[in-house]
């Protein structure tokens, strides 16, 4: 009796706590700080290796501080933020770049965003010796993009106008005249590029700062999209150029600024006029280029070497595919005259590195095995050791190692569970580590180059504290089998979970190649919003079907030509499944994605309409057709080569399949996945006579934020899935 009694008393004691415990609310995860999760921001290695240099937030302006690697310790104050002025007004600092002496600093002010990955703003340069403080260039000519000191410190560089421009800090001249908005860009990306080749600086200078080297973008074939803004009496119109699945793109060509000649050469690529250049880098020290090329199809890159000088133009490395070369995280490291060059290749079905001789022939693998390299941090070709992340033990943790040039040893610097992001030092002495896993925020400390933790930067102990507060319930990992395979997913229960219940579940899926929401690692507010949800009674899960990055070759690529077929099938498969298990109510399962999760949750509320009873689909891309040419090409070809596959797993057209409730939601100023994917699916949805519901948010983007908006949206998300699931 007394046992049953103590027994009695331990699960009251639980279920009290559990009451006691604080609830979550969209007001809190969206429009409060209450979660906010700390990093390091501005962190840099100094060129000793003794120090390194951070920006430091204040109200009254953000000042950039010197640090001792050794004792933590400030050792000097660059540059004081709160009394920092120009004319007698404030310099609010945003970003900040030291030139190669350290002896002067690019300040960034009134920066604000292009697109996803750009930005603008007004330059100054601050002499750390004189503690001068000059613009970069006329602000009354317009914002400066891309700033840069050449590696000599002679010259600083940036792009107005689609032009590009060099300044000895007294005269400022013209490297190109021929730029025009939406119709020739230098030195800077077009939309597609800095989208889907995820960069936007378009320009280099050699390491003796005798040269540029820079992409020109002419668009003026591309069509142009049109969105409107609702800010006025009369919305204004934004035209940009946006190069769909089939249509023209960019025509490109590479081209060397000489300095002291004032003359511009362009590099031979050949006759072809219908590529891709998605990398220009010059090798190591040495004022040679390495050009990569990509077919239409991006199924071949070539590596061209070049230079000034020369009127022929080198192949140095090729990579050849049946479906698409995945650039990705492509690496590429020279290491000197005759010591050969690094290079990332996914030839025995992962990604690995590889070491070549000059010439371009294999010497040896550095890496090998069925887990992936996912990013390179850089060479020490002194000591012969190469650092990156990798996916080794799992595809949902990534690691920090080193390895030997030569191959063999891989030695882990970091815990091999979680996620682990580094940034090295110049010499690779230290290393900052970013960690976290699932149920934890991240912590950001300093390690030395043989693993070994020197001090904690921050850990984010305040949030933790908080969070216990509201007794966040364990997301665990799993493998869920299914006729296609085994596939990678986590799972939220209730804190309070019975297992002699049924509960609803809501997946949450992206499912795009290239992508993982199977990751052990803390996803912030979208985690929180998670457990929003399980609060409120429901399981959530995310799967991560084929397509999906760290599973090999095979896996990744397995969706080729048919984006959407088997993706659909493996959330369908893995919904079934749960229905099976005796805590879940199978007639309760919802779906949630956003872009191409919007794209995955619609056709599963289409073609799997016996299985998910709601769903929701931010932003979605319904016709592959609608999309841009770079990533969908890869994928899909061009809907003139492969039709059946743009139109075989378009949401449109299923719309006559819907059954349950669906809610499709988007930012009318999206200018990645455009508006009108959704105008076309409520035309199908109208015409098919099936209801939903809808929700447009006004001059907002793909990211649909700002103000209210986030808690707006996930509050109406809340409100839907309680009212029909």
């Amino acid at each position: 009796m007394k046992r049953i009694l103590i027994v009695a008393g331990l699960i009251l004691a639980s279920f009290t706590m559990v009451l006691a415990q604080k609830k979550l609310s969209n007001e809190l995860i969206w429009a409060s700080p209450a979660f906010y999760q700390k990093g390091v921001s501005g962190f840099r290695s100094t060129n000793n290796g003794l120090s390194y240099t951070k920006l430091d937030y204040d109200v009254e302006g953000s000042s950039i501080n010197k640090y001792s690697f050794k004792t933590g310790k400030k050792v000097a104050e660059l540059v004081n933020g709160k009394t920092l002025t120009y004319k007698g007004q404030p310099i609010k600092i945003s970003t900040y770049k030291f030139s190669s002496k350290e002896d002067k600093i690019l300040l960034g002010t009134e920066v604000e965003a292009i697109y996803r990955r750009s930005s603008k703003g007004n330059f100054f340069i601050y002499d750390l010796k004189s503690k001068e403080v000059y613009p970069l260039s006329d602000f009354e000519k317009g914002k400066q993009i891309h700033p840069e000191f050449s590696p000599n410190g002679d010259w600083l560089s940036f792009v107005r106008d689609n032009n590009i421009y060099i300044t000895d800090g007294k005269t400022e001249t013209q490297i190109t005249k021929d730029g025009k908005w939406n119709e020739v860009i230098n030195g800077m990306c077009d939309w597609v590029y800095e989208e889907e080749f995820g960069f936007t600086k378009a320009y280099e200078w050699s390491p003796s700062g005798n040269f540029i080297s820079f992409i020109r973008f002419d668009e003026s074939a591309v069509m142009e999209f049109n969105m409107t803004y609702y800010k006025g009496l009369y919305p204004d119109i934004y035209t940009f150029k946006y190069p769909k699945a089939g249509e023209d793109n960019s025509k490109v060509s590479v081209h060397i600024y000489a300095i002291d000649k004032k003359e511009t050469k362009t590099v031979d690529l050949g006759n072809e006029t219908d590529f891709y250049v998605p990398r220009i880098q010059w090798m190591g020290k040495t004022d040679e280029l390495l050009v990569t090329k990509m077919n239409r199809h991006q199924s071949k890159m070539e590596l061209f070497k070049t230079n000034f000088d020369q009127s022929t133009t080198a192949l140095l490395h090729q990579e050849t595919s049946e479906t698409y070369v995945d650039l990705g995280e492509t690496y590429f490291e020279y290491l000197g005259s005759g010591k050969g060059f690094v290079i990332t290749s996914e030839r025995d079905g992962y990604i690995h590195l590889y070491k070549h001789s000059d010439n371009g022939k294999f010497e040896n693998a550095i890496t090998t095995g069925k887990w992936e390299v996912t990013k390179v941090y850089g060479v020490d070709a002194k000591a012969g050791k190469v650092y990156f992340q990798a996916a080794k033990n799992s595809a949902v943790d990534k690691g920090i190692y080193v390895a030997s040039i030569k191959g063999g040893s891989i030695k882990a610097l970091s815990s091999e569970t979680g996620q682990n992001s580094a940034t090295f030092t110049k010499s690779f002495k230290y290393f900052l580590n970013n960690y976290s896993d699932a149920n934890t925020p991240k912590t950001v400390a300093l390690y030395d180059n043989s693993g070994k933790q020197v001090r904690v930067l921050e850990d984010n102990k305040a949030l933790k504290e908080n969070l216990k507060e509201y007794g966040l319930a364990k997301k665990e990992f799993m493998t869920i089998p299914t006729a296609n395979g085994d596939l990678n997913a986590w799972m939220i229960k209730p804190a309070d979970f019975d297992a002699t219940k049924k509960y609803p579940v809501l997946m949450m899926v992206y499912g795009g190649p290239g992508s993982n929401t199977v990751l052990n690692r803390w996803d912030g507010a979208n985690m929180l919003w998670h457990q929003l949800l399980t609060q409120k009674g429901y399981i959530v899960v995310s799967v991560d079907g084929h397509g999906t990055m760290f599973r090999g070759t095979e896996f990744k690529k397995s969706t080729y030509l048919q984006l959407g077929k088997l993706e659909t099938e493996d959330q369908i498969n893995a919904a079934k499944y749960l229905a099976n298990q005796s805590y879940i109510d199978g007639s309760r399962i919802g779906i949630q994605g956003w872009s191409y999760g919007g794209y995955m949750s619609s056709l599963c509320m289409t073609k799997g309409a016996d299985v998910f009873k709601a769903g929701i689909a931010v932003a979605p891309v319904t016709n592959w057709r609608y999309y841009d040419s770079i990533y969908t090409e890869r994928f899909m070809r061009t809907p003139q080569e492969n039709a059946s596959g743009y139109d075989d797993n378009s949401p449109i057209n299923h719309v006559e399949k819907l059954k349950g409730a669906y809610l499709l939601v988007h930012g009318d100023a999206d200018d990645n996945v455009h508006p009108q994917n959704t105008m076309e699916m409520i035309t199908a949805l109208v015409n098919a006579n099936k209801q939903f519901d809808l929700f447009i948010y006004p001059n907002k983007n793909h990211g649909i934020y700002g103000g209210n908006t986030r808690n707006h949206l996930f509050t109406k998300m809340t409100n839907f899935l309680e009212e029909n699931l």
